[in-house]
């Protein structure tokens, strides 16, 4: 394995100024990597010949003083953007052999900025779960295993391709999307950096649809720069995204490093759950400890609808993926199969293209949608999702940031929640919070469990405040110093 897939984005696009090695020799090392790496299932689908092409074709602007934010950096793309020519299928039978005619904004804006595409990466189905499992492609390997053992754990999900390609050093950085904490789960069983911007910091255009009113794409990266480095190339205003927010995006890289002297984080009272792991508890107070150190004052603060976010979520999610997932009829695009009238076709392609997982959120969207249940069940929904968002903006009146662990453990093993599909939800009950309020949040990588698994510590920050999260997460992964890296056993 080569030295240059060791590198961070900062570093290699340092390398690539200096001319120490090109864009087509760093990509070639990332794609051999890639190669060395199916084990893992990482890449759904690897785009070497286009990598190269677009790695010469930025070698050729910095040649000519013409480079780019993100010139020549091999990038992997969760398989929910859609990629002009490439096959995108949201990890879902269901859309077959989808190549879509055009380039969402998100990865159309890397591109601009000089990224390569190394390929498309795994995830659960239509980003449905929070262990890789259901995706059609089979689930993604983590790359880390515990102590002297063997079993294959998950890497989280749905972007679990993300994480693993990241944690693997299969590319420099990767894209991903957050419905309920899918970015941020993934980055702390992984051991990478993950942020979820505000809703609308990034368009949705061209992003496969789960639960429109809460997706958003977000980078995963090695450290807290690259991620910032990322999210300023992703981020902007696309006026074909009615959520999409008009305003301009920082240099969210100038945030890292700065001092968080004097400012006040907040720690919810309601997130110290029943029955957490003393290893998270006891990390969650090292890093209270570490920001006290940096200068911060910590405040205890209420967050009193949190009980309520879970249910919440898994109503106004379903709802959401109910109606975006009935334009698969298998008329336009994607899977057919053929029935003796119009409904059986409807039906057939439906029951042949959907996953398990994703047959029960529809049904259950379907349920909450319909006459007799609307108000009993969405509408209270959305009601307690305002009381969320209320108790955020109670919560910052006093404080700038929140801190509370990402996860409820470090990766399982891979089934181990297969056939329970609460105890798979309960995975997201420090992150389903963030995405009803539509607020900033972030994992660090700040400890290992007993058996060498990484942990995450998570930071909220206000609405469009990324550059709290930013210099909080600096000081967090600064003070951490994690630098445990998977034994290479694929």
């Amino acid at each position: 394995m080569s030295d240059l897939t060791r590198l961070t984005l900062k570093s290699a696009l340092e390398g690539l100024e200096s001319k120490a090695f090109s864009s087509v020799e760093l990509t070639r090392a990332h794609i051999e990597a890639v190669e060395q790496a199916r084990a893992l299932n990482a890449y759904v689908l690897e785009t070497p010949d286009k990598a190269l092409a677009m790695a010469q074709a930025s070698d050729a602007r910095r040649a000519q003083g013409e480079a780019g934010a993100l010139d020549g950096a091999p990038l992997g793309i969760k398989d929910l953007f859609c990629t002009e020519g490439v096959r995108s299928t949201a990890c879902s039978k269901i859309l077959g052999e989808f190549r879509p005619t055009y380039e969402s904004n998100v990865t159309a804006n890397l591109w601009r900025d000089g990224a390569v595409m190394l390929g498309k990466l795994n995830m659960d189905e239509f980003a449905m779960g929070s262990s890789n499992e259901t995706s059609a492609f089979g689930p993604v390997i983590n790359p880390w295993r515990g102590a002297g053992e063997t079993t294959p754990l998950t890497p989280g999900g749905s972007s679990g391709g993300s994480a693993a390609a990241v944690a693997a050093q299969l590319c420099l950085g990767a894209t991903a999307t957050d419905t309920g904490g899918s970015i941020r789960q993934p980055a702390a069983l992984t051991g990478t950096v993950g942020i979820k911007p505000t809703y609308g910091r990034c368009s949705r255009w061209g992003v496969v649809a789960f639960a429109s009113s809460l997706d958003q794409a977000g980078p995963i990266a090695r450290t807290v720069e690259d991620a910032a480095l990322l999210l300023t190339s992703m981020a902007g205003h696309d006026a074909r995204d009615s959520t999409s927010l008009d305003i301009a995006v920082p240099d969210f890289a100038s945030f890292v490093g700065k001092s968080v002297k004097g400012m006040r984080v907040g720690i919810p009272k309601e997130y110290r759950v029943e029955g957490m792991p003393a290893e998270i508890e006891q990390l969650w107070e090292q890093g209270i400890a570490w920001l006290k150190e940096a200068g911060c004052e910590i405040v205890e603060v209420s967050l009193p609808h949190t009980k309520y976010a879970l249910p919440a979520y898994y109503i106004v999610a379903p709802a959401e993926a109910s109606s975006n997932l009935a334009r698969y009829d298998g008329m336009r695009y994607g899977l057919r199969v053929d029935g003796a009238n119009l409904t059986e076709t409807y039906e057939q392609t439906r029951a042949a293209g959907f996953g398990e997982e994703v047959k029960r959120r529809i049904l259950i969207g379907t349920y909450v949608l319909s006459a007799g249940y609307y108000d009993a069940y969405y509408l209270k929904a959305q009601k307690v999702r305002q009381r969320i968002a209320d108790d955020f903006d109670q919560a910052f009146e006093k404080v700038d940031a929140l801190l509370t662990p990402t996860a409820p453990s470090a990766a399982f093993p891979l089934g181990e929640n297969a056939d329970d599909p609460v105890a798979m939800y309960l995975n997201d009950i420090f992150t389903v919070t963030v995405n009803l309020a539509g607020l900033p949040g972030m994992s660090v990588p700040a400890g290992v469990d007993a058996k060498g698994l990484p942990l995450g510590l998570q930071l909220i920050g206000r609405a469009l405040d990324e550059g709290s999260l930013f210099s909080l997460g600096g000081v967090i992964e600064q003070a951490a110093g994690f630098t445990a890296r998977p034994d290479r056993w694929w």
